[in-house]
C-alpha cells in the first residue's frame, strides 16, 4: 500500500500508531471474536514482542487501547519495553460486537443463520445480529463509535504521537475515513495482526501515511522468544 517517509508530528498534526492485537486462538481457525475477550497465543506474543521493540524508535509519546485483553496484552509488550508509557484503556476502540455470532466459525454462522450471514456479507450497514450474551451493533453504529473514539484522543493530544492498538474492525473503520471510502463498498485491503498502520490527523480528520508494515514480523517465527 502506501509505505512513505516516517513523518514527525507537529503543533497542528498528530501522528497515529494504529496497531491490530497480536494473534489469538480464535484468530487463527476464523472463530468470530467481536467483545468477546480472548487472550493472546504463543504466536500472538511473540508479534507483539517484535511490535514492540519495532516501535521503541518511534517516538510514541501516549499508549492507548481497547480494553479487550487481547489488545491490552499487545500494548503491555510495548509498555515493558517502554517503562515510561503507560496503557490507557477505552473501550469505544473494542472490535464490533457481533451478538450471537461471537463464539463461532465463520462457516457454522452460514449454516445456522444464512439470511443474516448473507446480509452481513453483502454489507448492510443497518443488518444487527440477533443478540448473544451481549447486543450486537450495525456496522453503522461501529463505525460512528470506533471513529468518534478515534478522534477524541487526536484532538485532545495535539502534536503528540499517539499509538494505539485495537482490533481489525477499529483499524478498517479509520482506513475508509481517511480514504473516504463508503461504508457498505467491498474490503478490498488487508487487516493484519500486529500490523503498523500510520494517520496523520490534520486537527480534524484522520489522513492514511502508511498501511499494513508488518515488516517486523519477519522473524516471529524464529528468533522471537
Amino acid at each position: 500500500m502506501n509505505h512513505s517517509t516516517p513523518s514527525h508530528s507537529t503543533a497542528s498534526h498528530s501522528t497515529l500508531l494504529l496497531i491490530r492485537h497480536g494473534e489469538t486462538p480464535w484468530n487463527a481457525v476464523r472463530r468470530l471474536q467481536g467483545h468477546t475477550d480472548i487472550p493472546l497465543n504463543e504466536q500472538g506474543e511473540r508479534q507483539a514482542a517484535a511490535l514492540a521493540a519495532a516501535l521503541v524508535q518511534q517516538g510514541v509519546e501516549l499508549l492507548v487501547a481497547s480494553d479487550l485483553q487481547r489488545a491490552m496484552q499487545t500494548a503491555q509488550a510495548l509498555s515493558t519495553l517502554q517503562p515510561a508509557l503507560t496503557v490507557q484503556t477505552d473501550a469505544r476502540l473494542r472490535e464490533r460486537c457481533y451478538g450471537v455470532f461471537e463464539g463461532m466459525l465463520y462457516s457454522e454462522i452460514a449454516e445456522r443463520y444464512p439470511q443474516e450471514y448473507a446480509r452481513w456479507q453483502a454489507r448492510d450497514i443497518d443488518a444487527v445480529m440477533p443478540d448473544g450474551e451481549r447486543p450486537a451493533e450495525s456496522f453503522r453504529s461501529f463505525y460512528q463509535r470506533c471513529i468518534e473514539g478515534l478522534g477524541d484522543w487526536m484532538a485532545r493530544h495535539p502534536g503528540r504521537t499517539i499509538a494505539v492498538v485495537a482490533h481489525g474492525g477499529v483499524l478498517e473503520c479509520a482506513y475508509r475515513a481517511a480514504r473516504g471510502m463508503s461504508l457498505d463498498s467491498p474490503r478490498d485491503f488487508q487487516v493484519k495482526n500486529a500490523s503498523i498502520n500510520r494517520f496523520r490527523w490534520d486537527g480534524a480528520r484522520l489522513q492514511l501515511e502508511q498501511w499494513g508494515d508488518v515488516a517486523h514480523l519477519a522473524s516471529t517465527l524464529d528468533d522471537i522468544i
